[in-house]
This record gives C-alpha cells, sequence and structure tokens, in this order.
C-alpha cells in the first residue's frame, strides 16, 4: 500500500521552527515527508534537511516526496536517538532547527502485516524499525505477569494492569498468542461488561503500552531531546508534536530544564540546583489540534506541539 501519514499542526511546527534561507534542519521522525517537505519549502533556495526515519518504508515514501529538492536532501535510516552520530557523518556540527512528530504513522497502523492496531489481523509486530529482532509477540508470550502490568500501568496507564497480565499470561499457557484481534480479545474479556460504556476501545491502552515498550520509546525520546540540545546552534528552534500524556509530560519535563527552572524546594533561601538556562520557550503554551484540524484528520486529535529555541 503507498504510504500516508497527514502531518498534524504542519502550519504551526513550521512556523515554530523560524525556517530560514541556508538553514539546516532535522527532521526526525521523517516519515512520509510532509512537515520535511514544507521545511524545505521555507527554507528555500538554500535550505539543508537531515530526515530520520526507523521505517524503511517512511523513507521510500520520502524520497519520491523530497525528489524535487535534490541535493538539499539527506535521508538516514535509523532512531533519532542517534541523531549525533548521523551527523557526524554527514561532517555537520551543529544546525538551526529539530523537528520531532511523535507516534504511529497513518500507514503503520492500517498496513496490516505492521501488527500496530487491534482493528485489523495481523502478527503481532508492532516493531518501527523492522531490522530489530524484538517485537511485541515476544514480549507478550515470554514476559512474566508483573512486567507485562509495569508496562501497561507506566506506558498505557492501564488502571487494570494487572488483571490484563493475568488473563495474557493464562491464556498463552494454552497456546501462543500470536495475532492482534487475539491479544485485543483477550485484553476485552479481562474486562467484562465494561467494553461498551468506554469511550475507547478497552485494548486501546494497552497496545499502547506494547509499542512503547517494544520500541522503548520513552528512553529513546529523552535521548533525543538532550542530544538535540547540544546541536542546536544559538538561536536553533527545537520543536516537538506528542499525542498523549507519557510523551508530552517527558517533553515539558526536559524542555524546563533546557529553561534553567529551580527545582529547589519551596523556601531554600538560596537557589542550590544551579540549572544551567540552554534554551527558552518559543511561547509559553504548547498549541493544539484546532477542531477543524481534528475534524479533517481525526488521528491529530490530542497533539500538542511544545518548541524552545537555543540560548
Amino acid at each position: 500500500m503507498r504510504f500516508f501519514h497527514q502531518p498534524a499542526l504542519l502550519d504551526e511546527a513550521i512556523s515554530s521552527l523560524g525556517c530560514r534561507a541556508g538553514g539546516i534542519y532535522i527532521d526526525g521522525t521523517v516519515g512520509g515527508g510532509g512537515h520535511a517537505y514544507e521545511i524545505l519549502k521555507a527554507s528555500s533556495p538554500d535550505g539543508f534537511l537531515i530526515g530520520i526515519d526507523a521505517d524503511d518504508e517512511a523513507l521510500h515514501a520520502a524520497a519520491e516526496r523530497l525528489r524535487p529538492f535534490r541535493e538539499r536532501v539527506r535521508l538516514a535510516r535509523g532512531n533519532f536517538a542517534a541523531m549525533g552520530d548521523i551527523l557526524k557523518d554527514l561532517n555537520i556540527d551543529h544546525v538551526d532547527g529539530i523537528l520531532l512528530d511523535l507516534g504511529v504513522s497513518s500507514h503503520q497502523l492500517d498496513s496490516a502485516v505492521r501488527g500496530f492496531s487491534f482493528a485489523k489481523e495481523a502478527l503481532l509486530d508492532m516493531r518501527m524499525d523492522t531490522r530489530q529482532e524484538f517485537n511485541a509477540r515476544r514480549l507478550v508470550n515470554d514476559w512474566p505477569a508483573s512486567e507485562l502490568a509495569r508496562i501497561l500501568r507506566e506506558y498505557g496507564e492501564e488502571p487494570r494492569a494487572e488483571r490484563i497480565a493475568r488473563a495474557i499470561v493464562a491464556a498463552r499457557r494454552d497456546k501462543a498468542i500470536t495475532s492482534t484481534t487475539e491479544l485485543a480479545d483477550i485484553i476485552v474479556a479481562a474486562l467484562p461488561g465494561r467494553g461498551a460504556a468506554r469511550r475507547i476501545h478497552p485494548a486501546t491502552r494497552a497496545f499502547q503500552a506494547l509499542r512503547i515498550a517494544v520500541n522503548d520509546e520513552l528512553c529513546n525520546l529523552d535521548r533525543a531531546l538532550r542530544t538535540g540540545m547540544d546541536l542546536l546552534k544559538s538561536g536553533g528552534r527545537f520543536a516537538v508534536i506528542s499525542y498523549h500524556s507519557l510523551e508530552d509530560r517527558l517533553v515539558k519535563t526536559v524542555f524546563r530544564d533546557f529553561a534553567g527552572v529551580c527545582v529547589c524546594p519551596p523556601g531554600m533561601p538560596v537557589c542550590r540546583c544551579r540549572r544551567e538556562v540552554k534554551a527558552r520557550p518559543v511561547r509559553r503554551r504548547p498549541l493544539m489540534t484546532t477542531a477543524a484540524e481534528t475534524a479533517a484528520n481525526p488521528r491529530s486529535r490530542g497533539a500538542r506541539l511544545r518548541a524552545v529555541e537555543r540560548i
């Protein structure tokens, strides 16, 4: 199927980056090239973009989408956490802007073979990078109930994590859990009488948690945020679009660290945390999708954009 991803907060992201002619920019989640295309347009005639993605299908789509910009683009396969190494290979020391659009693309959700969605029958997989050996099938069938419950609780904020974990372990005693719909049915059965009353499908939080664990998303995001700040020139911008509270809290916390916000206990006469000020917020509050954008692109619901500028 053709790679498709409709970028959220497109105009807001480009504006937040403050793109200019001659600037060097990183799109750490280049996907189908939607944001990247607009970055290159905004930095014409000689802006340069490094597009990074762990998904090989995304890179092929981006290469086609960005073909008109030719030598102004370099694409690299990898995790955005390794952006420092990717720049080193290109002999680039610093950049003018970095964009991360977190989460799963529409293509990954809609492609049954990727195993991200409980809405389609597929082998459990959930790997962003298909070169990676570890996948959701191994996690669900090999990890103990205590670790499954921890993942569901911490990464999915699932209030019935222990109950779902026990149900998974009980089901896999009979046979290995191999498909997305099989796992979703186990989760629904573990929560009897509650599916119809829920605003979201009962498996939504669990699938989110498993995907985050399989791809080590939060650790990679933390590393990317801290690495990326050191790669920015003075005046460079770092913009991040997140889609759920775990991502947004992490981005907010790390950006506050960069802003040097004091974390000393209240009442301390002298600041002792001595946080280094590396950046300032581009705006006080995050930008969010409008009702009109959400109606046109339902998967953008809940998207938040935060941005800081390197001092």
